[in-house]
């Protein structure tokens, strides 16, 4: 590739060797940053005068300086995806521990090793997966809360691959905070999967139910229908994520089943994608 092409496509950014691998020597390019063409931006990176060092270029650039092995994270991820409008002023770089360097200005440097499934490429450019992105990104925003759902309701990513990315990093800087913000995203969509089947069974004419029935201990039926004695519970994304929820809910299945309550669990999947399939299965427990 030519040296100008790779301007174009890195924002005006290149790297010394970049440089050096598109022909330019070692002297051709100290000329050109005597003469003000090219300036330093991180050591061993360079930026070319006719560009601007937006944003897109700090990212660029903070990537070079990385090396090969280094990936954006956090914020600048998010940003580099899509997720953000803005990049972050210190640009998040994650190295592996061996790597040693002296950190220069507007870059924040992680040193972990990084799952595989954890890694991406786009626009030329290593960074964290989606999943992990989101998660780093909304333990560290002032709210935090806000930019995970955007990302979940955007369908960015899903709820099982956040999960999957949480325990791979369970334990890491801001997992915390981040699997907090995420149960409590999840358990705002288990409120919109309860609505959604509240609203077929209105449309299917089918009444007598109650929304919370308590039933001891502090338990309540998702949806209950008392007369019947048929119990519905949701297994929104949450019942998914929070193990202690997961155990809770199945030992209240338990129990109903043997109090004599003919009990149906349905997923956001059933709700959403088979509507009718659902009501009918709600319909034969009424009968029975």
């Amino acid at each position: 590739m030519r040296v100008r092409e790779l301007l174009l496509l890195q924002a005006g950014i290149i790297s010394r060797e970049q440089a050096l691998g598109c022909g330019l020597s070692a002297s051709s390019i100290r000329r050109r940053v005597a003469r003000g063409e090219w300036r330093d931006v991180h050591p061993g990176v360079l930026l070319d005068a006719g560009h601007p060092l937006g944003d897109r270029a700090r990212i660029v650039a903070a990537a070079l300086w990385g090396g090969p092995d280094a990936v954006l994270d956090g914020p600048s991820a998010a940003f580099w995806s899509g997720l953000l409008p803005r990049a972050p002023v210190l640009v998040g770089v994650t190295v592996p521990p061996r790597v040693r360097r002296r950190v220069p200005p507007g870059i924040r440097l992680r040193r972990r090793d990084l799952h595989r499934a954890d890694r991406i490429v786009r626009g030329g450019v290593a960074l964290t997966s989606v999943p992990l992105t989101v998660l780093e990104t909304c333990a560290v925003l002032p709210d935090g809360a806000a930019f995970l759902d955007r990302a979940l309701q955007r369908r960015r990513v899903g709820p099982a691959d956040l999960h999957q990315a949480y325990c791979r990093n369970a334990g890491a800087h801001g997992m915390a905070t981040a699997h907090r913000l995420l149960v409590a995203a999840l358990d705002r969509a288990d409120s919109r999967l309860e609505r959604s089947l509240l609203r077929l069974l209105r449309a299917g004419g089918i009444g007598g139910f109650v929304r919370g029935l308590p039933v001891g201990d502090g338990r309540e039926i998702d949806i209950a229908f008392p007369v019947e004695r048929v119990a519905i519970e949701l297994d929104g994304w949450a019942w998914h994520v929070d193990p202690a929820r997961f155990a809770a809910d199945r030992a209240k299945g338990n129990a109903l089943v043997g109090a004599g309550w003919i009990l149906l669990r349905f997923t956001w999947r059933d709700v959403t994608r088979h509507p009718d399939r659902t009501i009918a299965a709600i319909r034969r427990a009424l009968r029975r």
